[in-house]
């Protein structure tokens, strides 16, 4: 674990740093296409009741690579982690990335597995890779989030997952997260 701690505090640097520059700018550093900018300003606003059709267009959004042969390697690969077949789903997540490596879904992807087999250091890595092609992606946000709280980083956790607030205030687990933290680390609102 103890290697592990210097890598998190860099990625949680560098994201807390890329957000408060990407929010401070108005507009992502890579923006995508025209509607998922749309997407993203409705799930920012949090009077939007709709939030979850819109949460649920944005995860199709980005679980389209543009190519039916990645797509397919992506629904394997989901099937795999489904089914609990984790080896399997870090295989077919791997050939994505390998073959669209510009493609931020399959590093999700492969760091929620890792993530499931317990094994943090390479979860976080690729969550760094989606964070760097899609800087909005709140789900690998949410994911860092929870990897910083298991790993007994409750603040750390707790800022994360107050940044998430930025992109999807109306996000429950989010607003869950953040109660159970702040009165972990004393109340104290970071």
């Amino acid at each position: 674990m103890s290697a592990l701690n210097p890598f998190l505090n860099r990625i949680v640097t560098a994201f807390l740093l890329a957000t408060v520059i990407l929010w401070a700018g108005g507009q992502a550093a890579q923006a995508q296409d025209v509607d998922l900018d749309v997407l993203f300003a409705d799930l920012a606003d949090p009077q939007n009741e709709n939030w979850e059709k819109t949460e649920d267009q944005i995860r199709a959004l980005f679980r389209e690579s543009g190519s039916e042969s990645m797509n397919f390697l992506l629904e394997r690969g989901y099937a795999a982690l489904s089914q609990g077949d984790l080896e399997v789903a870090v295989e077919h997540f791997t050939a994505l990335t390998d073959h669209a490596p510009d493609f931020a879904e399959g590093y999700n992807g492969r760091a929620t597995t890792y993530f499931n087999l317990g094994m943090y250091g390479p979860s976080v890595s690729d969550i760094a890779k989606v964070l760097s092609l899609e800087p909005r992606h709140f789900g690998a946000i949410i994911g860092l989030a929870r990897i910083l709280e298991d790993s007994g980083k409750p603040k750390q956790a707790l800022e994360v997952y107050q940044q998430v607030t930025l992109i999807h205030p109306n996000q429950p687990q989010v607003a869950k997260a953040i109660a159970r933290l702040s009165a972990s680390v004393g109340g104290t609102n970071l």
